[in-house]
């Protein structure tokens, strides 16, 4: 399990439940840009990591 903060994020739990909501959008909108989300990517395994992918339809890297 990562120690990232993302792994146990409540916004990201928020998209998960309702991505539709403005805490989910805000969510998905800081992924773009945030350098822990990207360091976060960067340290999964790569299985993990398309399936993390797939999973927020992001492009991979």
């Amino acid at each position: 399990m990562s120690s990232h903060p993302c792994t146990t994020c409540k916004l990201r739990a928020r998209y998960d439940r309702a991505p539709r909501s403005l805490l989910g959008r805000l969510w998905r909108w800081h992924i773009g840009f945030c350098p822990g989300w990207k360091s976060y990517l960067r340290d999964l395994p790569p299985e993990e990591r398309a399936d993390v992918q797939r999973k927020y339809s992001l492009r991979a890297e």
